[in-house]
This record gives structure tokens, C-alpha cells and sequence, in this order.
């Protein structure tokens, strides 16, 4: 029943009502015929009036029924239209620009309604006039044509009002929604980051651990490597998981992304963990690929290559990255003992890399072999 309204929005209401039955009470007494109607019955007209206009938006609907009653009140004095009767228009516009949509068509039945009644009441109580006489029936349909006019002017006026402010409001709901879905998506791809860099690096730590493991006894010297290897791929880790909780706290600076030229570290980690790593670029890129394009190359790759640390027999490991026109081609072929699981993140994050550039990607077993193969647009910068 009631609105929610801030501290100033009801004093300024009630101020205005308190103006209103200031300037109304004085007027009506001076102008009523004291034979007919005593001050008490002006204030017993003016209050409920002046009690409408100050809950106008608070309550319309309570609004609308205390108007009604001032109305009601008026006629039962037999008073004709007085001047504090505008606060019925500011009522109507109220009830259409801030009500309920029970209120609202409850505003609109009253501006017809009560363009009907004050007609009838003007016609038969007020003035007794035969409205059988052609004469008098036309001058009662144009004061019902005035009347509608007026009271249904202040109903339209708040439908409108209440259409700028719902417009309003379902543009500020659409900015919001927005602005989640952009923070959504910021958030997936930090997940999508924070997996493709912690399962590379670890991956690549439980390889060297396991190798460091076998050669302690045999070779010192290829245990302190493998210790060294450990060592650097872990800080590398820390450091850009680091970077990406930073970009989790602060989601409107984004962080520097890998581009080719970390491609070769990527190898580097790879082959020390003791994975022979053959590698073939041809056509080599003939400008600089778009940041997008490098991003989902280097990501596509590392995933790839943690798959065959993981899953591999321990043989070679095979990419060939053709850098054609229009596309980049990524192959990564590996032995395999063991396939990828098929609900893991690896896969499904590979797919959704190409597919964010607009390419594609496929994984699986061709022969002996587990091969990932990627197809991604690009528009290579001379």
C-alpha cells in the first residue's frame, strides 16, 4: 500500500499539502455562502482533500479512495466545483504515474467515472435542469466532455510519466545485467586461465620431481637440473597466478597475456621435464597476429602439451603451427598411453579458446597417436 519514499520526497509532499490547505481554507470561507454552508462543513470538504494531496505518492491507491471520500463529502453538502477541487487532478496524475497497476486502472475508472457523476450531480442536483430539453442536453454533454477532458488530461499525463520512469528503469536493469554478464565472462576466463597455467606447471613439477627422484642416486647432476627446473617452473607459476587474483580483485586492470614470444619458454619448460619436443613452424607468420589470436595459440598450445606430460607414453611430442594467410593451424601430436578423461576442463577450455576467436578445434585418437588440432582465423598485420 505504501511507496518507498525518501525523507525529503515526504516533506516536500507534506509541505505542499500544508500550503494547499493554507491557501484553500482562507478562499473557501470567503467565498462559500455562509447561509447554506457553515465553516465547518468548507473544513470537513477541504481536509480530505488536502490529506490526498499530501499521500499522493506515498500511497496513490489510499489516495485515491481519501479523494473520493472529499468528493463524496462535497456532494452530500450540496456543494457545487470549488477550487480546492484541483488536488483531484493532482491525485489522478499520481495514481497513473506511481501506482500499483491495480491503482493505475483504478485511476483511469475514476477519471471516467467521475467525469459521469459530476455531470449527473451538476445537472440534477445541483442546478435541477431538465436534461429532457435539447438545449440543456447539449450544454450537459459538453461539461461531460470538459470534465472527462480535464480529469482524463491529468490521468494521461502520469501514464506517461510512468512510462519514461519503467524505461528508465528497465535501462538501468539492462546496464546492470550487463555489466554481470561482462563480469561473468571476466571471471570464466580467469578460471580458464588459472587451470591452464596451474595444471601446465604443475604437471611439469610432478615430472621433473619424479625424474629428480630416479637420478638422485645415479646422477647428482641431473637431480640438481631437475631441482633447478622445479624451482623456476614454481615461481613462474606463483607469479601468474599472483597476477591473475590480482586481476580478481581489481577486474578493471587487466594483466599482460602470453603472447608467441612466450611461446619458446613454453618449450623450454616442456623439454626439461624430459619430454623430446619436436617442433615445426611452416609457413612461419609473416606480420604480427592480433593479441586475441596469439592469446588462444599459446593457451591452445600449453593445454596441449600438459595433456601429453599427463597422458603420454613418454615419447616425442609433435607441433607443427602453419601460419597461413587467413588461418593459423596448430597440430599436437603425441603417443598416448591413456587418453584425457573425458570431463575434464583441458579439452572443453581448448575448444572454447578457438571458438572465442571463431575458430575450432579437435581432439582425438588418430592411429597410435592423441592428436589436437586447432583452426583459427586471422588477418596477420603487415
Amino acid at each position: 500500500m505504501f511507496r518507498h519514499l525518501r525523507p525529503y520526497q515526504i516533506v516536500v509532499d507534506a509541505g505542499i499539502a500544508v500550503l494547499f490547505a493554507m491557501i484553500a481554507l482562507p478562499l473557501e470561507l470567503w467565498t462559500v455562502n455562509y447561509e447554506q454552508v457553515s465553516a465547518w462543513q468548507v473544513a470537513a470538504m477541504v481536509i480530505p482533500l488536502t490529506g490526498a494531496l499530501a499521500i499522493r505518492r506515498l500511497s496513490p491507491g489510499l489516495s485515491l479512495a481519501v479523494a473520493w471520500l472529499g468528493a463524496i463529502v462535497q456532494m452530500l453538502l450540496l456543494i457545487g466545483p470549488r477550487p480546492t477541487d484541483v488536488a483531484i487532478f493532482a491525485v489522478l496524475y499520481a495514481t497513473a504515474a506511481y501506482g500499483s497497476r491495480r491503482v493505475f486502472w483504478w485511476g483511469f475508472a475514476s477519471a471516467v467515472g467521475g467525469s459521469l457523476v459530476i455531470t449527473v450531480y451538476l445537472f440534477t442536483v445541483v442546478s435541477s435542469v431538465d436534461i429532457t430539453d435539447l438545449a440543456d442536453l447539449s450544454i450537459a454533454l459538453v461539461v461531460l466532455a470538459a470534465a472527462l477532458f480535464a480529469l482524463g488530461l491529468s490521468w494521461v499525463s502520469g501514464a506517461l510519466v510512468r512510462t519514461v520512469l519503467r524505461g528508465r528503469e528497465t535501462q538501468l536493469a539492462r546496464g546492470l545485467a550487463e555489466a554481470q554478464a561482462a563480469a561473468e565472462q571476466e571471471r570464466v576466463r580467469i578460471a580458464r586461465d588459472m587451470h591452464d597455467v596451474v595444471a601446465h606447471s604443475l604437471t611439469v613439477v610432478i615430472a621433473q620431481a619424479d625424474g629428480a627422484r630416479y637420478a638422485a642416486a645415479s646422477d647428482p647432476t641431473a637431480a640438481s637440473t631437475a631441482l633447478g627446473t622445479i624451482s623456476t617452473t614454481a615461481r613462474a607459476a606463483l607469479a601468474d597466478v599472483r597476477l591473475l587474483l590480482t586481476q580478481l580483485r581489481h577486474s578493471e586492470g587487466p594483466g599482460p597475456q602470453p603472447t608467441l614470444a612466450d611461446v619458446e619458454g613454453l618449450y623450454a619448460r616442456v623439454r626439461a621435464a624430459g619430454v623430446e619436443l619436436r617442433v615445426d613452424v611452416d609457413p612461419a607468420p609473416s606480420g604480427e597476429a592480433p593479441a586475441s589470436v596469439q592469446l588462444a595459440v599459446y593457451r591452445i598450445l600449453q593445454e596441449a602439451l600438459t595433456n601429453a606430460l599427463r597422458h603420454g607414453d613418454g615419447g616425442t611430442v609433435s607441433v607443427r603451427l602453419a601460419w597461413l594467410p587467413t588461418r593459423v593451424e596448430v597440430v599436437v601430436s603425441n603417443g598416448r598411453s591413456a587418453a584425457p578423461a573425458p570431463g575434464g576442463h583441458g579439452l572443453v577450455g581448448m575448444r572454447e579458446r578457438a571458438q572465442l576467436v571463431g575458430g575450432r578445434l579437435d581432439a582425438g585418437a588418430e592411429g597410435a597417436d592423441f592428436v589436437v588440432r586447432a583452426t583459427i582465423p586471422v588477418a596477420v598485420a603487415e
